[in-house]
């Protein structure tokens, strides 16, 4: 058997969709999910094949433009979503598109979740909006969520599902698995009915504690850098 490029990549990828199926994150054939690669290479899940049964071998390496790399299957349709993320945010290393039920619901009835009733929302996963409506598998898809890629951690997409990105394949799944988790809760305060937000004055607070805790991880990564 020819041997295949990056098979940690590979194995990685298997198991993040192996766990949004687990989760019921995805059914089917559902969803897709890619990762940087090399230069200018993505490695991205195929069309017509459910994630829970997804093998390393089944995978499609890409470049930034959808070519076909290496694979002999065909990349998903939703491909140019992706490549739209990676040209326009250089710093994000891998994407995941999903269903979860929750956060589906909430993009079915174009509500974004923006309201900041949670401090790990505010410190982590940041507000999600709505990408308005577009075509699946069409280049309605890229352009409805160019808008939201610069200063956002995810987006829903009306009537379709959800999607997130982070530097590497852990921080785009566990970004989904946030998003899920906020959906649930938030479709919880809609139904108590009086849930209370916090105010301008906390959400400052605690955006400004967030960013000294990301200061000082960067020092003291530099120190560890340099020995």
């Amino acid at each position: 058997m020819e041997q295949q490029s990056f098979p940690k990549l590979r194995q990685d990828l298997c198991q993040v969709c192996a766990l949004l199926y687990q989760r019921g994150y995805v059914a089917s054939n559902d969803g897709n999910v890619s990762v940087r690669a090399g230069e200018g290479q993505i490695l991205v899940t195929p069309s017509g094949v459910s994630k829970g049964r997804l093998t390393p071998d089944m995978l499609v390496l890409c470049d930034l433009e959808g070519r076909v790399l290496e694979g002999n299957r065909h990349p998903s349709s939703e491909t140019p979503m992706h490549l739209l993320l990676y040209r326009e945010r250089p710093d994000v290393g891998a994407v995941v598109h999903a269903h979860p039920a929750a956060a589906t619901a909430f993009a079915a009835c174009r509500r974004p979740l923006d309201v900041p009733y949670l401090t790990e929302v505010v410190s982590g996963l940041g507000p999600i909006p709505v990408a308005p409506y577009a075509l699946p598998s069409t280049p309605e898809v890229p352009e409805s969520i160019r808008p939201f890629v610069r200063d956002h951690k995810g987006v829903l997409l009306a009537n379709h599902g959800a999607l997130t990105w982070g530097s590497d394949l852990w921080s785009a799944f566990d970004r989904m698995e946030q998003l899920e988790h906020t959906a649930k809760i938030y479709c919880n305060i809609a139904l108590l009915g009086d849930g209370v937000p916090l105010n301008e004055q906390q959400v400052a607070a605690i955006q400004a504690l967030e960013g000294r805790y990301r200061a000082l991880a960067g020092k003291r990564d530099k120190e560890e850098a340099n020995g």
